[in-house]
């Protein structure tokens, strides 16, 4: 499996994919919102996208899917639940399903709910696992509920999902807050020294070139995974003195959540 990670340089700070069969040379590209530029990789590469997945629904995710198909003759995948959702879906998916890319690439499709109802990450298995998580999971935070979510449910696919993969997981995310989140795991727990070490850094970090984390190195600077982390627990209680001493890990990241929507 080869990945290419492709920066958009927009104000949304995008990040697109297409992942490829080095045997085939076919492509399947993710979110591509800047279609231009993943074209101009894929040419050249001298791959063939063949198949394009979109995560989720929101329309900077979703708006590059005219200008593919019209260039590619490419088939649409998204969650079996977005069909009325975004336009011209050719394949729904559920969890469990998989996708083929070429001779050698199968992607398991997870069904992940939380930032919208209708949210696919795909998991790689394999020697060198990976994610991509769209805006599920962001390095070193985890994604809004705003536009068609909810944060219980972003709870549970954290909690019964994304904590349970191998630690050696690859991350791959649809947009580049590193920084930014990095800052808020430190308000949040200040003697995280990983995400203290990590944050100067990801500051001077050319998103072209991103780092790519592990969902090891993310349960160490993440603060949505860290609910039992006595200073994460201590900080919350000074901004919600009625929390109990030994909170449970849902409240926890509830009002994790609730903080960083207006932090």
């Amino acid at each position: 499996m080869i990945v290419e990670q492709i920066w958009t340089a927009n104000a949304y700070r995008n990040f697109n994919y297409l992942i490829a069969c080095e045997a085939t040379g076919e492509a399947l590209a993710i979110d591509p919102l800047d279609h231009a530029k993943c074209l101009a990789a894929a040419k050249a590469k001298g791959w063939h996208i063949a198949q394009i997945l979109n995560t989720h629904e929101h329309g900077d995710h979703t708006g590059g899917n005219g200008a593919m198909v019209a260039a590619t003759g490419a088939k649409l995948l998204a969650h079996a639940n977005a069909r009325d959702r975004i336009p011209g879906v050719d394949r729904g998916l559920r969890a469990g399903d998989v996708i083929r890319i070429g001779k050698t690439v199968e992607l398991e499709c997870l069904d992940t709910p939380g930032h919208t109802m209708c949210h696919i990450c795909l998991r790689a298995h394999g020697d060198t696992p990976a994610l991509f998580c769209g805006d599920t999971l962001f390095n070193a935070g985890a994604g809004n509920c705003h536009n068609g979510g909810h944060p219980e449910e972003l709870y549970n696919t954290f909690v019964r999902q994304l904590a349970s993969l191998p630690g050696n997981t690859l991350v791959y995310p649809g947009h580049d807050y590193i920084a930014r989140n990095l800052a808020f795991t430190l308000d949040r727990e200040p003697d995280n020294g990983k995400a203290k070490a990590m944050l100067p850094t990801m500051e001077a970090q050319d998103p072209a070139h991103a780092v790519v984390t592990t969902l090891a190195v993310e349960k160490d600077i993440n603060t949505f995974f860290r609910l039992t982390s006595p200073s994460v627990i201590r900080r919350l209680r000074e901004a919600f003195p009625d929390l109990p001493e030994t909170p449970d890990a849902k409240t926890v990241f509830l009002k994790l959540r609730e903080l960083r929507n207006k932090w």
